[in-house]
């Protein structure tokens, strides 16, 4: 399966310094070919800024959406505005959204259903807490997550998307799982789609404290097929050597 790796810029960056990150990122060769997906995700205000760019090979996603087309939604964003400024991805679920916004599993589902179809390709986030995986809930709770996102938007459409696999307690915290947990999480993962009717085709990709040092032995795990990069994706050496990393696995 191809890899794919996608920087969340998360709540960070300019105008000024958007374009220079993405260009700096195509003068480094960053872009995707037949062996990866590269995909950056700015805030909603730098997502015009860098489609004006118009990077070859760098794919715009947006890092949220709203769930319905319009409305009386103040301070939201539909998947149709993303897809007309040049979005084709969009993140969905990611837990500082859970945790901050209170977003839930159903609303999840109902947001990756509109946006699959309105152009948009979700890329949804799941992932269990600290406290969960003390307690060896790791897998019940990642099952429940998917049963509830897949019961809300169909199996079908779960079918188009991405799912990024981020245990919260290594988001942000240096602290990222080792290969061995990713890739037991990943397995659980892919075997709980297959039996929810969820083709075998889903890309899976592993999401926490990312970085150049640990990225290479992550893709060469079998079911992890690329990542989503947080806080590197803002340093062009380093998310250079991601991309790099991704480029060289063949599974």
């Amino acid at each position: 399966m191809k890899m794919t790796v996608v920087g969340n810029w998360k709540m960070n960056l300019a105008q000024n310094s958007a374009r220079e990150l993405v260009r700096s990122l195509a003068q480094a060769g960053v872009k995707s070919d037949n062996a990866v997906d590269v995909i950056v995700c700015p805030p909603y205000t730098l997502l015009g800024t860098v489609a004006d760019l118009q990077i070859e090979g760098i794919a715009i996603g947006a890092q949220n959406c709203h769930h319905a087309a319009k409305g009386a939604f103040t301070g939201e964003i539909s998947a149709e505005m993303l897809v007309e400024i040049g979005c084709r991805y969009v993140i969905l679920g990611h837990s500082e959204r859970r945790r901050d916004q209170h977003e839930d599993n159903e609303l999840i589902g109902r947001k990756a259903h509109h946006a699959l179809q309105s152009g948009l390709r979700p890329i949804i986030c799941i992932g269990e807490t600290l406290e969960q995986r003390k307690n060896g809930e790791t897998f019940s709770v990642i099952k429940d997550q998917l049963d509830k996102i897949i019961t809300s938007a169909t199996a079908e459409c779960v079918s188009s998307c991405i799912v990024a696999y981020e245990p919260i307690w290594a988001i942000g915290t240096g602290l990222a799982a080792s290969a061995e947990q990713a890739e037991e999480v990943h397995v659980c993962i892919r075997e709980h789609l297959k039996a929810c009717a969820v083709a075998d085709l889903v890309p899976l990709l592993y999401g926490g404290s990312v970085t150049a040092d640990n990225a290479a032995a992550l893709f060469a795990c079998r079911n992890i097929d690329g990542a989503l990069v947080g806080g590197a994706s803002l340093k062009v050496d380093e998310f250079s050597s991601i991309v790099q990393a991704a480029r060289e696995v063949v599974h």
